[in-house]
């Protein structure tokens, strides 16, 4: 089975970037909407961006204008820029696609922490 593995997390002060990957062991992305998520200490785990297979994207309120999603096919990797971090950002991060008859097991996701 395709697994999902998210990385780049990271402790940054407010106002700081970093750059988060997801990879799949498989041919997965270019053909389906994939999304990140993040899920806050005692809360739900709630959407953060969306690339579909045509390339067009979407964001939540709280990151618009903020984090950029792309994709690199070739490398079956999904990326997430995150400029301009703030505490709410503070997170475990992860990414799977966005049909839910589709997603896969959840990976271990990664840490973004931005102390306040």
């Amino acid at each position: 089975q395709v697994q999902l593995v998210e990385s780049g997390g990271d402790e940054v002060q407010p106002g700081g970037s970093l750059r988060l990957s997801c990879a799949a062991s498989g041919s997965i992305f270019s053909i389906n909407a994939v999304g990140w998520y993040r899920q806050a200490a005692g809360k739900k785990r709630e959407f953060v961006a969306v690339i579909d297979s045509g390339g067009s994207t979407g964001y939540a309120d709280a990151v618009k204008g903020r984090f950029t999603i792309s994709r690199d096919n070739a490398k079956n990797t999904v990326y997430l820029q995150m400029n301009s971090l703030k505490p709410d950002d503070t997170a475990v991060y992860y990414c799977n696609l966005v049909a839910i008859d589709k997603q896969l097991p959840w990976g271990q996701g990664t840490q973004v922490t931005v102390p306040s």
